[in-house]
């Protein structure tokens, strides 16, 4: 064996150590699996987002309730987060992944079978508590498998494919619904998101080294009670709950908007908005990037100067300006989210999925209670009480990053 080939078979061991880098074929695995991961989940936790005046309608509830699809799922994916995180400690990450993933497409498949609403509601409930298990053991996983050096920038990968699960989602249901129904138009995500299930579940590499291991449970229960107690991770825990839910509120409730008069849009029309996701795959990505050269606080604080200019534009009673909004607060929402998500899972005591896990419960907290209670203010106030809800929302998010993670970069 030539001197080259042992030195280049030296630093692959050393680079497998300490984690796969960019460039890696083992780098890139990981990346398109969590993308996949990212894609089947949020396709299906979101599909009826497009939908909700069709499914209003159809089974005559008000804009409210109708949202309470979403909100179900969301209350599930929050409530499972913490359990998913513990099943994965033990019985590994990837395995509880996998395992979560297949749960929910078996949950969305039955809740599209169920005639009443109260019982598709149900459903949604333990198709979100499936879906739990994929956010809050991504980043984690992650972790186990990237070098430190480049978890921010795979973070941010794995967010923007969030993003297009999520605009995959609307942007499938709302023409099929149109035409076929708003359960076909469901299926058609469903069988989506099983298609990018499946790609996860053969390319997603296993455990790296026996260096780094997923965890079996040992002092699971110590780094909850730190993740629970540490303030920046408090802090960050915040942002998602405040930032996300005035985000759902914003998307739950324009289609309304633009549905009645002056506007008159139909839903194929008003699902095109989502097309605003694609900024978020962008900023999400450039976010990660950036936080490296600028710090995090610096980003994050510059994305909810974005996301709020991006929600007082939708104020302007003209079209093109409202969609010029909406793609600025999506660039900025999605920004702002790459890095308080990539930042929880860094300061995450022990390398533990708690406190990712928690980020979730809080994450998904805001969207089940804001995108309800956003309908409450959109109907009460019309849009401009919504408006300055969300802008509230993002104010206090922005002050609480400032008053509780300055010179927290060094931590994490």
């Amino acid at each position: 064996m030539s001197v080259r080939t042992r030195t280049r078979q030296a630093a692959t061991a050393d680079s497998a150590q300490a984690g796969y880098a960019p460039g890696s074929r083992e780098y890139r695995r990981v990346v398109v699996a969590l993308t996949c991961a990212g894609l089947a989940t949020f396709a299906q936790l979101y599909s009826p987002q497009g939908i909700l005046p069709l499914i209003s309608a159809r089974l005559h509830v008000t804009a409210a309730h109708s949202a309470l699809l979403i909100s179900a799922a969301t209350i599930g994916l929050a409530a499972g987060a913490l359990p998913w995180a513990w099943l994965g400690d033990r019985i590994g990450r990837l395995t509880a992944m996998k395992s979560a993933m297949a749960a929910a497409t078996l949950c969305g498949a039955l809740g599209l079978l169920m005639p009443g609403f109260g019982a598709v509601l149900a459903l949604r409930v333990a198709e979100g508590f499936a879906l739990g298990g994929v956010p809050v053991l991504a980043i984690a996983y992650l972790g186990d498998q990237v070098s430190p050096a480049f978890t921010a920038r795979a973070a941010a990968v794995y967010v923007s494919g969030t993003s297009i699960g999520g605009l995959a989602g609307r942007l499938v249901a709302a023409p099929i619904a149109e035409w076929f129904g708003w359960r076909i138009g469901m299926a058609s995500v469903l069988g989506f998101a099983a298609v990018a299930t499946a790609v996860f579940m053969v390319i997603a590499p296993a455990v790296r080294t026996p260096g780094r291991p997923e965890g079996k449970g040992h002092g699971t229960r110590r780094a909850a009670l730190r993740a629970l107690l540490e303030p920046g991770l408090l802090a960050l825990y915040a942002v998602g709950f405040l930032l996300m839910g005035g985000f759902v509120a914003v998307y739950n409730y324009l289609a309304f908007r633009l549905r009645a008069a002056p506007f008159g849009l139909p839903t194929t029309v008003t699902s095109l908005l989502f097309l605003a996701y694609l900024a978020g795959t962008v900023s999400s990505q450039r976010a990660g990037r950036l936080s490296g050269r600028r710090g995090r606080l610096g980003v994050l604080l510059g994305a909810i100067a974005v996301f709020i200019l991006g929600v007082g534009l939708t104020l302007v009673p003209a079209l093109p300006v409202i969609v010029v909004g909406l793609v600025v607060l999506t660039a900025g929402f999605f920004a702002a989210h790459a890095i308080a998500s990539g930042w929880a899972g860094v300061r995450a005591p022990a390398g533990g999925a708690q406190a990712p896990a928690l980020y979730n419960v809080a994450y998904y907290a805001g969207s089940s209670v804001m995108g309800w209670f956003g309908g409450i203010v959109f109907v009460g106030m019309g849009w401009v009480g919504l408006v300055g809800l969300v802008a509230v929302l993002a104010a206090a998010a922005a002050g609480l990053a400032v008053s509780t993670l300055r010179g927290a970069e060094t931590v994490g």
